[in-house]
């Protein structure tokens, strides 16, 4: 059963002459045009942009000029980014297509501009305001794992595309685990950065709460596309001023001696009996391979208010806008948001924003004693598809699932999902390192030691 080449493979094979960005891109439209119409990842495929793409970068590695560590790598853009030529419904109906689409996000520009290899655009739930990806627009994204069990959400289409072959690199978008999530039910690594790493424009509705960030098989391919996505953008005022050194080059940097906080629950959180064994077995081989490891909880309570009230402001504010009628179309999940949303008043979201201010406090206080934290990415594996909650469970909310990833979307923070293993009947566990802000650099190297201890490839089991 042979494994799917990383980005970083594929770019030293176009060195060689091996392999050439055009077979790339036709082997990942192929997988496509395979598996896609299962798992349900693409909501635009543009198969003759995919290949004008790959030709002019085969022009440039056969003339010795690539423009980019990943120049004429296939990679896919979640359906939240503005994309110039190709409509942005993010998951919604309610979206007229039928207008001029002539603006580039930040993230597409970057990619363009590094001569990745655009193949299309991945699912989204509407709006991405849930844990899991189907929507009225686009249906059901499925695990490409389990095609019974969601891929997680909301960048699950992003995730999905990668895990089965469909593109070796995404772009997705993180508001409370929506990169984290569905790459650890996916069994890829996704990193959602410290906020203002990766610019954005339009400005997200979800404020401070809202990052983007990179998705691959690899940590060194997700390293490689920081470095493209974190280059500045005079559109976004809350971008970072550039990196001063390269991902690609930190995330080989020695952790060993390191202190790192293992906290299994957060002192609050529920977690599947073999997603805990997954996660401390992975722990524990850090600590064999030099990481220091002390077991406690940085100390907070669940802030899940303070992050419905943020979330839900964030969803109304951007609903109020829709044209009228919209609230009978939406995702009746998302209606529920948008109601809730109305009934907060400026002094709730404000005081909401001073807790998720404290909490931000605390985290830096925590990370004067611990390097980074550990804990599981999502407390338990993927479950039935089509299902804002596990069937059954008695939850009524994504976010009662997720508590481990939301928090630090309050907090800024980067935060990092790799996979830990997966259980008896197959389905992936992620393992979440989460480091103090601008810390970037130290949470990729610390989840490159995590794959060389448990090198958990993605494997032909997972393209079909």
């Amino acid at each position: 059963m042979s494994t799917l080449l990383t980005a970083s493979e594929l770019v030293a094979a176009y060195s060689t002459g091996e392999l050439s960005p055009v077979e790339a891109t036709e082997s990942a439209l192929n997988a496509i045009e395979e598996r896609d119409g299962e798992v349900n990842a693409y909501c635009l495929v543009d198969r003759e942009v995919a290949l004008e793409g790959a030709k002019a970068s085969e022009t440039r590695w056969r003339e010795g000029n690539p423009i980019g560590w990943l120049d004429g790598v296939p990679t896919s853009i979640k359906d939240m980014f503005l994309t110039a030529g190709w409509p942005t419904l993010r998951g919604s109906t309610c979206v007229d297509p039928n207008q001029p689409w002539d603006v580039d996000s930040p993230v597409a520009a970057r990619l363009r501009e590094n001569g990745l290899v655009l193949l299309g655009k991945t699912t989204t739930p509407e709006l991405a305001w849930k844990g899991v990806t189907d929507s009225a627009l686009c249906g059901i994204t499925r695990n490409p794992w389990d095609t019974a069990l969601t891929a997680g959400g909301s960048s699950g289409g992003s995730a999905a595309a990668v895990a089965a072959g469909m593109g070796e690199l995404s772009v997705g978008t993180d508001g409370g685990g929506s990169i984290r999530i569905p790459a650890a039910f996916c069994g890829i690594v996704g990193l959602k950065p410290t906020y203002g790493r990766v610019p954005l424009y339009p400005a997200s509705p979800f404020g401070a709460l809202s990052h983007a960030g990179p998705m691959a098989r690899s940590v060194d391919d997700v390293a490689l596309m920081l470095d493209v996505l974190a280059l500045p953008d005079h559109r976004d005022p809350n971008a970072l001023p550039p990196p001063i050194s390269a991902y690609r080059e930190a995330v080989r940097r020695d952790v060993r001696g390191l202190i790192a906080a293992f906290s299994p629950t957060l002192g609050f959180a529920e977690v599947h009996p073999e997603v805990a064994s997954l996660v401390r077995s992975a722990v524990a081989g850090l600590e064999d391979a030099g990481l220091r490891i002390e077991e406690t909880d940085p100390g907070f309570s669940d802030p899940k208010d303070a992050f419905d009230v943020l979330w839900s402001t964030g969803a109304a504010q951007w609903l109020n806008t829709f044209p009228p009628g919209s609230e009978e179309r939406i995702d009746p999940g998302l209606r529920r948001v948008w109601e809730q949303g109305k009934t907060y008043s400026a002094a709730d979201y404000l005081a909401a924003n001073a807790e998720r201010a404290a909490l931000g406090i605390l985290m830096g206080e925590f990370h004067t004693r611990y390097d980074v934290l550990i804990t599981p990415t999502v407390g338990i594996p993927p479950f039935e598809a089509g299902y804002e909650v596990p069937p059954g469970s008695g939850l009524s909310s994504w976010p009662e699932w997720t508590p481990f990833t939301y928090p630090f979307n309050m907090t800024q923070q980067p935060a990092i999902s790799v996979p830990a293993g997966v259980t008896e009947d197959g389905r992936p566990v992620g393992l979440q390192i989460v480091g103090p802000r601008h810390s970037d650099d130290l949470v990729l190297a610390v989840a490159k030691l995590v794959e060389e201890i448990r090198p958990i490839r993605v494997s032909r089991m997972a393209a079909g």
